[in-house]
């Protein structure tokens, strides 16, 4: 295991936490009302864009896919029920993995699931293990960004399929408004390559390119306004400064992104030659 920052320490205790928190009641049908689905994601990713992702992967019985950073399951499992594929779920904190392994059952998934304590940079699986790989919302979160590139590129088969999604800054902004940018959104989207040059640095060719800011600024806003109509419910989850907290870093995420200060982007990839 590779050796983190305290930034990313802190990251990923913080997840933890809120995989614990976003099993209850109130915080499920929250999820439902913004992405349309109920595993207590950390992500952006609907339900749409996961039927999305399905089809471009070409997930069927028999495929493997990769659901890297995948949390509580969601999309990974949520795509294997629709195609019956076999899916691997590979991320860090525990918590998040113990409620997939239960939703994993519950689901009486067709295909076959394996649940991976595992580090993006440093996958513990054979070259070209896998058809197809997944992530939602991750590299943002995580600092060794080429380095997952990197091992996504080893794990998956020739002529093998990525897609993923991922919050970044926009370009060309000045100081001002780079620094206001820096200070919201996911703790690690900064990246001093832009996304294709990463993925042709570490044996990747672009498929698809798409630029989905906008469902992404109308889910934070809906996100938003569901938080504050269950103010009650939510405190005693989240206690008060924990509530406070999440409604301001909210708001400040909604407001950047309607001043073109955030970008939320999907990227289809094909393992190159």
């Amino acid at each position: 295991m590779r050796s983190r920052s305290p930034e990313e320490t802190a990251v990923l205790a913080r997840f933890a936490q809120q995989y614990q928190q976003s099993q209850e009641r109130a915080m499920l049908e929250i999820e439902r009302n913004v992405c349309g689905c109920d595993y207590g994601s950390t992500s952006w990713t609907t339900q749409d864009e996961a039927d999305e992702a399905s089809a471009f992967l070409e997930l069927a019985p028999g495929k493997r896919l990769l659901d890297l950073g995948a949390g509580s399951g969601w999309p990974g499992l949520y795509l294997a029920r629709r195609s019956g594929c076999d899916v691997t779920l590979a991320d860090i904190p525990v918590e998040g993995l113990q409620i997939a392994a239960r939703r994993a059952a519950a689901d009486r998934l067709s295909g076959e699931a394996w649940i991976v304590v595992s580090d993006g940079a440093n996958l513990p699986f054979d070259d070209g293990s896998f058809d197809a790989i997944e992530h939602s919302d991750v590299l943002c979160c995580l600092e060794a960004k080429i380095s997952v590139l990197t091992e996504c590129r080893r794990a998956i088969c020739s002529a093998g399929r990525m897609l993923f999604s991922v919050i970044s800054i926009a370009p060309s902004l000045s100081p001002a408004a780079y620094e206001r940018a820096v200070a919201t959104g996911p703790p690690f989207k900064a990246v001093s390559s832009d996304y294709p040059g990463m993925l042709a640095r570490t044996g990747w060719r672009v498929l698809r390119h798409i630029d989905v800011t906008a469902a992404y600024a109308a889910a934070v806003t809906k996100r938003l306004e569901e938080e504050e109509a269950n103010a009650t419910v939510l405190i005693e989850i989240l206690d008060e400064a924990g509530f406070a907290e999440t409604i301001v870093r909210r708001r400040r995420t909604a407001q950047a992104i309607n001043d073109g200060l955030l970008r939320r982007e999907v990227f289809a990839a094909l393992a190159a030659g």
